[in-house]
């Protein structure tokens, strides 16, 4: 279980409003990289429902999807972004993805003074004080927070893309290369979600 520590230490050097960035969706041949930024202040508490609150990785669909809703009612404000294929494509998906998570701090209502960000890259282009943990998900409550809401909103994203392109499985794979995936892109091609700088989807468009 996560202490807040480290938002402690944030709030104790004056800070008032402490945003937690993460992305879902690095990874996947197809479908968006989507950050979530969650937003805190110096009298936020973990409640019980919140005590299983840990890495989205870790956790069961259907407790990520539990803890998603209690996630929305305890914290202050809540900051989505997401990066489509296309953008991917054309970025790449570390700017991609630093992109979302700067895209989810400007959606937030409240503007946060410091952002605890995972990973160890810096978000460019933002004027707000910034603490870079890697492996933040393990270690901060809010990096963890937001880990679970930026996966359950990619996993929505991409089962409507299910019901839209459903011979490739993306409700039971959401975008990765699995064996199921794989095999459906060797036997229908790339569908119009599919990164097309991805080497698998690359390679069958040569």
């Amino acid at each position: 279980m996560y202490d807040l520590k480290i938002e402690k230490q944030i709030f104790n050097l004056g800070y008032k409003f402490v945003g937690a960035t993460d992305e879902a969706g690095r990874g996947p041949l197809a479908g968006p990289v989507v950050a979530a930024c969650v937003l805190i202040d110096d009298n936020f508490k973990i409640g019980d429902d919140l005590k299983e609150v840990k890495d989205s990785k870790k956790l069961s669909e259907k407790k990520r999807e539990k803890i998603f809703n209690f996630i929305h009612e305890s914290s202050m404000d809540i900051g989505i972004g997401i990066c489509d294929h296309g953008t991917i494509d054309k970025i790449n998906i570390l700017q991609a993805s630093l992109l979302a998570m700067k895209l989810a701090i400007n959606n937030l209502k409240q503007k946060p003074d410091f952002i605890l960000v995972d990973g160890n890259i810096a978000i460019p282009n933002i004027k707000i004080k910034q603490g870079i943990i890697p492996g933040g998900d393990s270690l901060v409550f809010g990096i963890a927070a937001a880990s679970i809401i930026a996966k359950v909103t990619r996993d929505r994203i991409i089962i409507k893309y299910h019901n839209k392109y459903p011979k490739y499985g993306f409700n039971k794979h959401k975008g990765y290369g699995t064996k199921i995936h794989m095999a459906a892109l060797k036997e229908y091609g790339p569908c119009p979600i599919h990164r097309k700088s991805f080497s698998p989807v690359k390679s069958m468009l040569q």
